[in-house]
């Protein structure tokens, strides 16, 4: 195994940022809004919108995921493995982005069909951009303190994609379409889209692989496949992924249908008005004067800004306790404040929105340390194995990734069908249906998290094994 310095710059750590900040205003937008537009602007039955995101999600998670990782591992050129996948799939990523988001006056059938389509191939570029993107953090360095910095960086840009998308998108739609969404969403994709493709290339251009295997090491896909069974910790991050992005793309999906369907929206705009009234005066009021959106955009600013500051403090934490330690704990207390959503009447805003910003700060601690978790099991294959397949591993926790946003997203639109939401609805939702949303953003989501809570009891790289696989890999490397 060739390794350089293991030093990286702050220019490398800012432009390799940049590209998860630029593959989540696409993530965050199919995790917070797919199921909204499918259903309330594109207008498609909610059962076959579920059928689409949950069939189309699966074949991309079993199929699109680990063929671009045996691929990408197996890439040699100039740039490397995996930077060159980034540059070969910046633009088509952004054309099918917007055209994913679009609204083509086809018939029913033919929204269908179009929607299977282009859903199916935005899940396959992302998957050819953001696999390889991910691996790149396993051999950008092979110090595991430098990637937890760089896990802090990253997830810092994760957090203002996730902002912007979350926060400012939906005032921002009604806006750009003069109250036509469908129009609005396609304006807001096309900006995206375009600043996505710059950061991208961006990260291309600033980044350097560093830890390259040797030709000694090298292995087939069958060999790379028997060591990833045989992995436990892989097993878990797996698994762990899987239910993390369950419950994300529960929560984040579902914030939406709560404030237009469950939350006062008499005590809300009482509670949000002052703010807005501030913002107006100083002239950075990007909300609106709909108390819905303005209020559903400054609850996920609360949250997000706090999952920002949580973040600052992961590095510290990890480097002290280790990762896995750090991770269950604060997921665990993240996990009590989305519980909370389910004791709150609809007109207690403050306790609604204090919630969320204590659960966004407790979460944020947990977000860096995921991806640095999986790098780590990669150096941990190759300590047991003597053999490394970086791409092949984060395929395998990309394929927990989509399986998660498959099956949360999915779980959206069914629950809500279950309890008889009606997207056409003039008159107001059912007291079931409103239910079912207040349960779709506390008892629902918590679940999944709660079981990764427990999973980790049974993942073994803690502090001290952490210390010994980067020293004896080190000293590999350098002989």
């Amino acid at each position: 195994m060739k390794s350089t310095s293991e030093k990286l710059s702050l220019i490398e750590k800012i432009g390799y940022s940049l590209g998860d900040l630029a593959a989540n205003l696409v993530f965050q937008t199919l995790m917070t809004y797919l199921a909204y537009f499918y259903t309330d602007i594109y207008k498609l039955d909610a059962n076959d919108a579920t059928a689409i995101m949950f069939v189309v999600g699966t074949v991309a998670a079993f199929g699109f995921n680990p063929i671009v990782g045996a691929i990408a591992d197996r890439t040699n050129s100039r740039w490397g493995k995996f930077r060159p996948w980034i540059l070969w799939t910046a633009v088509p990523l952004g054309v099918v982005s917007v055209l994913a988001f679009s609204t083509p006056d086809f018939a029913y059938k033919g929204k269908v069909i179009y929607a299977v389509i282009t859903y199916t191939l935005l899940l396959l570029l992302y998957a050819a951009s953001n696999l390889p993107y991910s691996a790149l953090s396993g051999v950008i360095t092979g110090s595991m303190k430098e990637r937890n910095s760089i896990s802090s960086y990253r997830f810092v840009a994760v957090m203002f994609a996730q902002f912007f998308v979350q926060v400012f998108m939906l005032p921002i739609i009604i806006y750009a379409g003069e109250g036509n969404k469908a129009l609005g969403i396609e304006i807001v994709m096309t900006w995206l889209a375009v600043t996505g493709t710059i950061m991208l290339l961006i990260t291309f251009l600033t980044t350097s692989e560093r830890v390259i295997p040797t030709e000694a090491q090298k292995s087939t896909v069958v060999e790379d496949l028997a060591d990833l069974i045989k992995n436990k910790p892989w097993i878990i991050m797996l698994v762990l992924t899987t239910l993390t992005f369950v419950s994300l793309a529960m929560k984040g999906g579902s914030y939406v249908y709560y404030f237009e369907n469950y939350i006062d929206a008499s005590k809300l705009k009482s509670f949000i008005n002052p703010v807005l009234e501030f913002l107006s005066s100083v002239g950075i009021n990007f909300f609106g004067n709909d108390p819905v959106s303005a209020g559903f955009g400054l609850f996920n600013a609360g949250g997000i800004i706090f999952m920002i500051v949580g973040i600052g403090l992961s590095k510290a934490l990890a480097d002290k306790y280790g990762k896995r330690n750090v991770f269950g704990l604060f997921l665990l207390i993240a996990t009590l404040f989305i519980i909370a959503f389910n004791f709150f009447e609809s007109s207690s805003i403050e306790l609604i929105f204090g919630s969320q910003i204590l659960h966004g700060f407790f979460y944020g601690i947990t977000i860096p340390l995921l991806w640095a978790m999986i790098a780590d099991v990669a150096d941990y294959s190759e300590w047991k194995n003597n053999r490394r397949a970086t791409a092949i591993i984060f395929s395998a926790m990309m394929v927990g990734l989509k399986l998660g946003l498959t099956i949360g997203s999915s779980l959206v639109t069914k629950i809500l069908d279950h309890y008889g939401y009606d997207a056409n609805s003039v008159i107001g939702q059912r007291s079931e249906a409103i239910q079912g949303t207040k349960l779709l953003v506390s008892i629902y989501p918590a679940i999944p998290f709660l079981l990764g809570v427990g999973l980790l009891f049974f993942y073994e790289i803690n502090k001290t094994m952490e210390t010994q696989i980067e020293l004896e890999l080190k000293q590999r490397r350098n002989t």
